[in-house]
């Protein structure tokens, strides 16, 4: 069982590279809409400094091997990021999370493409049993997406995190199982399609 390594993942509406340091000035353009935040662990970096110290916790936490950050590219401009996190190859399993996208690319297809790239390497190049997916019980949008491209619902674990200083978050878990990936990919490839 080797070391997964971040792709470089492209499509025909997004392109998905490895964080570096290169894409920091991309990001900070990308997060200045509170309403990319609402959902995500953390309080959005206000200042240029608070989000240089997410890309470094982002590239530590790649170094470490714990996650796998990605930039998130459309149309030539940095629109958002997203990873492969909780790194099991052991046991050939992977979740897809800390999606975040400028507004601007709300119902374009570039998240529907970038989590059907993600999914594909995860299932085909990786040879994963089992995709995860995690988010805010209450983030109706990212649910109601996950369960159109057809990720099964597992259930809500109870004050699963502290959020953004102290807030509780349940946490709505999904996946997507090998026996899955073929029905999830023509159905994400449809979306795309439409």
């Amino acid at each position: 069982m080797g070391h997964w390594q971040a792709p470089t993942l492209e499509g025909r509406l997004v392109r998905l590279d490895p964080l570096e340091l290169r894409h920091a000035d991309g990001l900070w353009e990308a997060s200045r809409d509170a309403r990319t935040w609402q959902w995500l662990s953390i309080v959005q970096p206000w200042t240029r400094r608070e989000l240089d110290a997410w890309v470094d916790d982002a590239l530590a936490s790649a170094e470490a091997g714990t996650d796998l950050p990605l930039v998130t590219t459309s149309e030539e401009r940095v629109v958002g990021s997203t990873r492969y996190l909780a790194l099991r190859p052991e046991h050939l399993s992977v979740e897809i999370g800390w999606t975040w996208l400028h507004p601007s690319a709300w119902g374009t297809g570039v998240n529907v493409e970038a989590k059907l790239l993600m999914l594909r390497h995860a299932f085909e190049t990786w040879g994963c049993r089992r995709v995860e997916l995690k988010t805010d019980a209450l983030n109706t949008r990212s649910r109601g997406a996950m369960e159109a491209f057809g990720a099964t619902f597992e259930g809500v674990h109870r004050k699963h995190m502290l959020v953004r200083g102290d807030e509780n978050r349940d946490s709505a878990w999904y996946s997507v199982i090998d026996d899955d990936w073929p029905a999830v990919e023509r159905r994400l490839v449809a979306r795309l399609a439409d």
